[in-house]
């Protein structure tokens, strides 16, 4: 039997749940490889490409001999490269004479190939080949735009797989809201035939122009290169509706609910609508006027609260309720004494009056 090892320090632990399936998935990382053997156009394009995603990419220098991604077999040390790094993405340069300054980008799925895309690196023109304002220097982090000019992208099949695996490599982590203000470069991907694709890295200069929205000027700072589609893989029907299901779970959405950075948690309350102008008024004429009184719903109140009073004042008293029951014999004896009482006092004055 299998024996699954736990973490026995806090560290491996919290490693551990970043690598872990999550419904909202972050960034993905970039894993940057080379083959048995490589060019310097190849090795330039490599670096430059860890230079872009230095923050979200791992690069390893030593050459690898036994990985071959679109052969069988070939893929199982990039498989495990992939679940040491926790990279979904990578890159994989080589160099031959059937395939010169080959690149082949690929997205990895719960650490298995997905699907590849093979391409030809030609007219290469490197970042320190480009001169231009430093200040217009793409910063480390920051959002790019991501442009595809051309019907290809959109009707030929090889170009429409390139344009998934080239937004997974350069968008970065997905975010809902954006500052303008951060936007400093943009890639642009022209398809010039349907299987050639013109990428170019420009940087973004926003002037003024009158108005709320900038204008916007792109200065070329480099890479460019062309790249043409060689072979490409896609992933198996089963495979792909299991990438693409999405968990049953998803946390909760508060409705109406914000933050805010100065009064913290702000909710909003949806009232209905109050029909005032439906409200009855009774009118009671002052003079030549009518003054209107109090509506119906205040007399109910007032009515409740005299029968509520009435109610109380009829209630036996606390020290009524403390006092024995009497029963009727003794009310009776009562009754018929106070009778005699009076006969007595009558019979009395009776004989007074005789007496006179």
């Amino acid at each position: 039997m299998l024996t699954v090892k736990t973490p026995q320090k806090g560290k491996a632990r919290r490693e551990l749940e970043k690598r872990a399936p999550k419904i909202v998935e972050t960034g993905k990382k970039t894993l940057i490889l080379h083959g048995r053997k490589t060019s310097n156009v190849v090795n330039s394009v490599l670096s430059d490409l860890y230079h872009l995603k230095k923050d979200s990419a791992v690069k390893f220098s030593r050459r690898n001999e036994d990985i071959s991604p679109f052969e069988s077999g070939g893929e199982t040390s990039l498989e495990f490269f992939s679940q040491k790094t926790d990279c979904s993405i990578f890159v994989f340069g080589s160099h031959s004479k059937k395939r010169p300054d080959n690149l082949v980008i690929g997205r990895t799925y719960d650490h298995h190939i997905y699907d590849l895309v093979e391409v030809g690196v030609e007219n290469y023109k490197r970042m320190e080949s480009f001169t231009y304002d430093k200040k217009l220097a793409p910063r480390v982090g920051s959002k790019p735009f991501i442009c595809f000019i051309g019907e290809g992208f959109e009707n030929a099949g090889e170009l429409k797989h390139l344009k998934e695996v080239l937004l997974d490599l350069l968008r970065g982590e997905v975010v809902e809201k954006l500052n303008l203000a951060g936007l400093d470069r943009v890639y642009v991907c022209t398809a010039i035939s349907s299987n050639k694709v013109v990428l170019t890295l420009c940087a973004l200069r926003l002037k003024k122009s009158g108005t709320v929205v900038p204008r916007m000027e792109l200065v070329e700072v480099g890479p460019s290169m062309d790249l043409v589609v060689r072979r490409h893989r896609l992933p198996n029907e089963s495979l792909r509706k299991e990438a693409m299901r999405e968990a049953k779970n998803q946390p909760r959405k508060d409705k109406n609910i914000k933050q805010d950075t100065l009064r913290g948690k702000v909710g909003k309350i949806n009232i209905p609508n109050q029909k005032i102008g439906d409200t009855v008024y009774y009118h009671t004429k002052v003079g030549d006027t009518f003054v209107p009184s109090k509506t119906k719903g205040v007399k109910r109140e007032r009515r409740e609260a005299r029968m509520k009073h009435e109610s109380n004042e009829r209630a036996p008293k606390f020290q009524d309720m403390l006092m024995p029951k009497k029963s009727k014999k003794a009310k009776r004896e009562r009754r018929e004494a106070g009778t005699s009482e009076e006969g007595n006092e009558h019979a009395s004055k009776r004989q007074e009056e005789g007496a006179e």
